[in-house]
């Protein structure tokens, strides 16, 4: 019976989880023939921008108590980065707002490096498929951890992508819904209200 209702909730993801509003035209692609295209950090960073909506409606609720995965396979959970801040992104390799904001999530920990614990949660119903993804587009910042039990998605009811900033203290800050420039100076800026 838990392989079924992992399945049937990892089809509503598939089919309305994904921010269509942030790349429509890579969304009708992906939609259309079942692939991704290898999408570049956007040549315009207003849009992506545009279409992220920041929430503070969370704001200074605990962060959840989820396991997940670590490239390895290892469980963690996220009391496990305590100490400094914590940006968990959550997507999925056929999302493709989701694939347009990764090379800006990298460039991101590459600049705040041990200042921020990034942590890109993939929501992919096929686990094995997200480290190679991270490789054939050399995110090499950025860590191929695993929800394969969508616990995040579901549990927290968000689309992808959805990003969500943690305090030091495992508090969160914000959470910003759809693509967003994270290597630009809006998102610095955001980034920075978990450290004042």
């Amino acid at each position: 019976m838990r392989p079924v209702i992992a399945l049937l909730l990892g089809l509503s993801l598939f089919v309305g989880a994904c921010d269509k509003r942030a790349a429509a035209p890579e969304q009708a692609a992906a939609e259309g023939d079942g692939t991704v295209p290898d999408v570049a950090a956007p040549d315009n960073a207003a849009t992506p921008e545009a279409a992220a909506k920041v929430d503070r409606s969370h704001k200074g609720e605990a962060m959840p108590t989820y396991r997940f995965q670590d490239g390895a396979g290892k469980p963690v959970t996220l009391a496990d980065f305590r100490g400094k801040p914590v940006l968990v992104n959550l997507w999925a390799t056929w999302c493709a707002p989701c694939v347009r904001e990764m090379p800006t999530l990298d460039a991101l920990a590459a600049r705040e490096g041990a200042a921020l614990h990034l942590l890109t949660v993939s929501q992919d119903m096929e686990p094995a498929k997200v480290q190679p993804f991270l490789t054939e587009r050399k995110l090499a910042n950025l860590k191929g951890y695993r929800d394969p039990e969508l616990q995040f998605s579901t549990g927290l009811g968000v689309s992808l992508p959805t990003t969500i900033l943690y305090d030091a203290g495992g508090k969160e800050v914000w959470r910003v819904t759809g693509g967003m420039d994270w290597a630009g100076a809006e998102a610095a800026k955001l980034i920075a209200e978990a450290k004042a």
